[in-house]
């Protein structure tokens, strides 16, 4: 558990917050770029740690990233043209450029412009893996490019949606890297239904629970959760935490059909608010094979058109309908009875409140990755506050790759699963 004043610590990310101030020294997932097909299209709003911002693409293609408000009378640019190589205020004209510089000023007369002398709230951005990026710490604090290996594949080989979930990014965070939950919340109850979940009769289901091991790296840290089989196996099933807000975790649902082809996946669960956060998907594949347009549907994750609005990026469940769930399907079919796998996790995440009191809560072993988590966010805290760097602002988790593999009882799962964790690459070692 956390004391109140540490759960304060580790939610809040607003401007100003220590929290927040660690959160800015990372690029951060802000928009899809087909939220910004074409140059001079419309701005689009973004929601990012607080602070209420609009992108737009300009002429030359470049992305700007600005404070929604125009410094003149506060108007959202959100309404604004976007035209010849900036973004125009409607109310009285203003101009700004990608950098936020004001760059014309249709409302005062040529003499009287003092364009040179106003500037507006711009972060730097970059576009990779389908993702723009943004930047919002010091300038010369900023870290390498978020090269995941994800984002070095083909478009063919990849593919990234998100969606709105209503709480704390930190629940969100949390549930994600609970390995011990997945089993249980997500599994089928028959071998014979056509719901989404993890079936009943694979190892993940059927493995007993897990023990946890976490290995702290200067990334954040690996882990793995280690699950007894029948006779003398073991069913392993590692995962990357990457600081402050990024998991990556084998695709485990991706070959009733058509053999384990190989895909890995993962999310980024970003704070828009304290109240809500952006659940970022991805998932590739790192062979020869491309993502089919099936796969790109996603159907089971509940992060697809048929659970989620394209267009606000809102979950078609929520509290108001109670996540749909069907009470019939939860007897006879699935465990949760709600459809689609993340929808399930939002249903769990989202019902505990806008932001949980971790002061009342029971941690166990199972815990152990998430207790780990609370301990390097906030020890990033104390290093950001004394002038230091955080945790996962290297380049070391760039091969960084999940896997998951059934094992003889006596092979140890470093030896048998680090180098494909790391291909092409020495394993990340453990911090001291």
């Amino acid at each position: 558990m956390l004391t109140r004043e540490e759960n304060e610590l580790v939610t809040k990310t607003g401007p100003g917050t220590p929290m927040g101030e660690v959160m800015r020294r990372y690029w951060i997932p802000a928009l899809l770029s087909r939220e910004l097909a074409e140059p001079d299209g419309p701005p689009v709003r973004v929601q990012l740690l607080g602070e209420q911002l609009v992108a737009f693409r300009d002429t030359q293609g470049r992305i700007g990233l600005l404070d929604e408000f125009c410094p003149h009378r506060r108007v959202s640019l959100w309404l604004g043209r976007n035209e010849d190589s900036g973004l125009r205020c409607v109310y009285h004209g203003w101009k700004f450029d990608v950098a936020g510089n004001c760059v014309d000023q249709m409302n005062e007369p040529e003499e009287c412009s003092f364009t040179h002398k106003v500037r507006t709230t711009a972060y730097p951005t970059v576009e990779l893996g389908g993702i723009i990026w943004a930047y919002m710490g010091p300038r010369e604090k900023m870290p390498p490019l978020p090269q995941f290996e994800w984002t070095q594949v083909p478009e063919s080989h990849r593919h990234v949606s998100k969606v709105i979930e209503e709480c704390n990014w930190l629940q969100a965070l949390e549930g994600g890297i609970d390995t011990s939950h997945a089993p249980i919340l997500h599994r089928t109850i028959t071998p014979t239904t056509n719901k989404a979940g993890i079936p009943v009769l694979g190892p993940f289901v059927r493995g007993k629970a897990p023990t946890l091991e976490v290995d702290v790296t200067d990334y954040g840290y690996r882990y793995v959760g280690i699950r007894p089989l029948e006779e003398d196996e073991i069913y392993v099933r590692s995962y990357h935490y990457v600081m402050p807000f990024t998991q990556i975790r084998p695709q485990q649902f991706r070959y009733r059909d058509r053999g384990m082809r190989p895909i890995a996946a993962g999310h980024f669960w970003v704070p828009m608010d304290d109240e809500h956060c952006m659940v970022w998907n991805w998932f590739y594949s790192f062979g020869d094979e491309p993502l089919t347009d099936e796969d790109r549907l996603e159907r089971g994750s509940g992060n697809g058109p048929e659970h989620v609005d394209q267009t606000t990026f809102r979950g078609r469940g929520n509290r108001q309908n109670n996540w749909l769930i069907d009470r019939q399907v939860q007897k006879t079919e699935t465990f949760s009875g709600i459809d689609g796998i993340n929808a399930q996790d939002r249903a769990v995440q989202e019902s505990m409140g806008p932001i949980v009191d971790r002061s009342k809560e029971y941690l166990g072993p199972a815990d152990r990755a998430i207790i780990v988590t609370r301990r390097l966010l906030l020890q990033a805290i104390k290093t950001v506050g004394e002038g230091g760097d955080p945790p996962g602002v290297g380049t070391s988790y760039y091969q960084a790759r999940a896997v998951e593999r059934i094992l003889p009882k006596h092979v140890p799962w470093r030896e048998a699963l680090l180098p494909e964790m790391y291909p092409g690459a020495e394993p990340v070692a453990v911090a001291p």
